[in-house]
């Protein structure tokens, strides 16, 4: 890869003179080709050459006149490679040298390896300062347009210096007459010789060594989001050779050492694989089309292998786990799917564990990613969906016909209520070796993620938006439905419980406008609530409807937030979420620091701060009351939960602020939690770098114990009410208050809201869940 400061400084007048030299070769081969074709092949072939003449010398003519003609493809080639790559070298340097010169006027400063940071840092411009104050955002699009240039000399780099290597080729005594118009047409040339490649490796299945295996995901990871490579070998290798291939890898009774020697290598191979042919989706060329219908096609059709016969749809579906697929395409797979499952268990009459177990032979170890074997389908196609938001969100916002072949009936069904309610997942083998149904609703809530927030559900931290639309609300008013109808569906559901906290993170802001309302049951805010900050102009980004209508009433947030805190997870992340985002609508009611105010000022922020404490009691009290549930009082296992539930506070420590979002980087992948503005406040900057503390560093581990559950109970509530009084202490030291300012809002605004209302609450919470014994 090359580096910013070789683009930068790219000497690019040793290449323009190459061109120059090339292109002059070029015009003085044409007039010796010219000559060869008129001069030596034009006389040979006129001679009338008998016996060894003929037999010799005439093909030995013939050969060398042909050899002035590929000399002048060759140089032809080079030049053109030569040319190109100039001006994408130049492209991308006068890109970088454009982004130098203006960044200081945008008050931005980039340093020699190319890093992003502040011309004058805040802390550090003078009190007068007038000069640019660039954001989050402007630091991103810098950082992405340094990058794409990059990228831009690097692709240009290797496309040419490979196609330079081929051209030289390893025959000293011939010229090798290949024939490059251009980059692209050298780079194309490139993929199709790299698919070919990959599909003669194909061709050994699980008889290849693991050095071939190696060289197979050497070839993918080179070319994964190359279209022409991926289209090329999904074509070369067809849609049941992929299952074949897989499924072949998957048959444990063939001997093959693969799955037991090299694990991590068909991990890889998996991911790679799976890149691969979510690229080759995005064509819509005849060839591709006719493939993506018949991957669906075969879905139904048994892969006999050796040992085993999976169904098409098993083993595709584990190709499904990583990488984003064409929506179209998962989107008529996820139907096609659903409605091959309704006719194997004729109409839900038999569980879907019976329709996917397999007729005789072995289980097939179809899925080497971890979490369990593959054999349910409907878990690669949601992790697929968790990997594409607006397939997801459009899956789950549709009904699906289950007899498509019968224009007269109106036989629907709801991929929502089917998934999070009727379905009854079956239970798979974990990486423990344990049956359990985890693996499937884990795979539903990440699906459940990416149809509401918009973000695939493992997106990096860094970056990440504010990108909900109507759409994905949509699906967050089932979900709220769904989950805080009833604490059954999220305990009966084992490992969906951190993607609702994630999902409820992403809409706190819409939360907390419902926690304000007097009333259980009214859908419309409060009039001139602190909460009802969507965009500039005061609008809802969810339509119309929405700029004073509530997405729930609040009587259905209170469940929600209630029945997912009575998850340990659950509850860290709503917890982190509500207190963040309560800080930066503080930072956005409230007096800005250093301006003058009075009491009356604070209106808008002592509501926020009360709002938000309320809201923290009503996920303390839940969590509380279902450790109570879950363990027995006193015991060492109660104590430490107790002592948990305070840890939530140790999330600000690694947040990461940009764009009108705070992204939580604890766990996988980004939990994103809007914020009341595009602009970080100072609250939000100072709450980030507060030292966080909780219950459980606040003793020794043999102190805690001797306690008294209802003491330890005591002490973490009280420390949860403090915590969510964070926000306001956060305020009032932000930078700009002097220290007269500081106390006062300590004063008038944290105390009164301790003294005042503390977890004041109107609502009697859900009740915890029992386990069945």
């Amino acid at each position: 890869m090359l580096k910013f400061d070789q683009v930068l400084h790219a000497h690019l007048s040793s290449l323009k003179e190459a061109i120059t030299g090339w292109s002059e070769t070029v015009s003085k081969l044409e007039k010796a080709k010219e000559k060869a074709d008129t001069g030596l092949q034009g006389k040979a072939d006129k001679a009338d050459w008998k016996g060894e003449n003929a037999g010799v010398t005439q093909a030995f003519v013939r050969k060398t006149a042909k050899e002035f003609g590929d000399a002048l493809t060759e140089a032809r080639s080079i030049r053109n490679i030569l040319r190109d790559a100039q001006t994408e070298f130049q492209a991308a340097k006068s890109e970088l040298e454009k982004l130098v010169a203006e960044a200081p006027g945008k008050g931005i400063r980039i340093d020699q390896d190319g890093v992003v940071s502040y011309l004058i840092h805040p802390d550090r411009r003078a009190k007068d300062y007038d000069g640019p104050k660039p954001e989050q955002a402007d630091f991103e699009a810098m950082r992405s347009a340094i990058k794409a240039a990059i990228t831009r000399a690097d692709d240009a780099d290797d496309v040419a210096s490979r196609a330079l290597r081929t051209l030289v080729g390893g025959d000293k005594n011939n010229f090798s007459g290949t024939n490059y118009d251009s980059l692209k047409a050298a780079s194309k040339v490139q993929d199709a010789e790299d698919a070919h490649a990959a599909y003669e490796l194909y061709k050994k299945g699980d008889e290849a060594t693991p050095a071939e295996i190696d060289k197979l995901n050497a070839l993918f990871k080179a070319n994964q989001k190359d279209p022409y490579f991926a289209e090329k070998f999904a074509l070369e290798v067809g849609p049941k050779g992929s299952m074949e291939y897989w499924a072949d890898m998957g048959d444990p009774s063939d001997g093959s050492r693969l799955g037991v020697d090299h694990r991590d290598k068909l991990k890889e191979l998996q991911t790679n694989w799976s890149m691969t042919l979510a690229t080759a989706t995005h064509s819509t060329s005849p060839e591709m089309e006719q493939w993506k219908a018949d991957v669906i096609k075969a879905g139904t059709e048994p892969i006999q292998t050796r040992g085993t016969s999976p169904y098409g749809f098993q083993v595709m579906s584990n190709l499904l786990r990583v990488g984003d697929y064409d929506d179209k395409f998962l989107k008529d797979y996820g139907n096609g799917l659903v409605v091959a499952e309704r006719k194997m268990t004729h109409d839900g009459a038999l569980p879907p564990g019976r329709a996917w177990q397999q007729m005789g032979g072995q289980p097939s170890h179809l899925n080497w990613l971890g979490g369990d074997l593959g054999k349910d389908p409907m878990i690669g196609f949601m992790e697929g969906l968790g990997h594409n938001p607006k397939a997801s969100t459009e899956f789950f916002n549709s009904d699906i016909d289950l007899t498509p072949e019968n224009s007269k009936d109106n036989k629907k069904l709801d991929p929502f209520d089917y998934f999070s309610k009727d379905r009854e997942w079956p239970e798979e083998l974990n990486d423990k070796g344990n049956l359990t149904k985890e693996p499937g609703y884990n795979a539903l809530g990440h699906a459940l993620e990416s149809a509401t927030t918009g973000h695939p559900y493992d997106a990096e931290a860094e970056g990440l938006k504010d990108v909900r639309t109507k759409e994905n609300a949509e699906v967050m008013q089932k979900v709220v439905e769904r989950y805080g109808s009833d604490p059954k569906f999220m305990h009966q559901q084992p490992g969906i419980d951190d993607s609702l906290g994630k999902m409820g993170a992403a809409y706190i802001d819409e939360l907390n406008r419902s926690l304000e309302t007097d009333s259980d049951t009214t859908m419309e805010e409060k009039t001139n609530s602190p909460f009802g900050y969507n965009d500039a102009k005061g609008k809802s980004r969810f339509g119309e409807e929405f700029d004073t209508g509530l997405l729930w009433n609040r009587g259905d947030a209170v469940n929600f937030m209630g029945i997912v805190s009575q998850s340990e997870t659950g509850h860290a992340t709503l917890s982190a979420a509500e207190t963040l985002y309560t800080t930066s609508v503080l930072d956005q009611v409230g007096p800005k620091p250093g301006t003058p105010f009075d009491e009356r000022d604070l209106t808008d922020a002592r509501t926020t701060l009360r709002i938000g404490s309320e809201a923290q009691g009503i996920m303390d009290e839940s969590r509380m009351a279902q450790i109570d549930k879950d363990y027995e009082k006193d015991s060492e296992e109660h104590k430490k939960a107790v002592g948990k539930t305070t840890e939530w506070v140790k999330f600000g420590v690694g947040a990461v602020a940009a764009g009108g979002v705070v992204a939580l980087t604890g766990g996988a992948g980004g939990v994103l939690v809007p914020l009341a503005a595009e602009t970080v406040g100072g609250a939000v900057t100072t709450f980030i770098g507060m030292e966080a503390d909780d219950i459980a560093e606040k003793y020794e581990k043999d102190e805690m114990l001797k306690k008294k559950s209802d003491d330890l109970k005591s002490e973490a509530l009280s420390m949860g009410k403090e915590n969510s009084l964070r926000p306001g202490i956060a305020y009032a030291n932000a930078p700009g208050w002097n220290e007269k300012d500081r106390n006062y809002l300590d004063e008038i605004l944290v105390d009164y809201v301790r003294d005042a209302r503390l977890h004041a609450r109107d609502n009697d919470l859900p009740d915890p869940y029992e386990k069945k014994k």
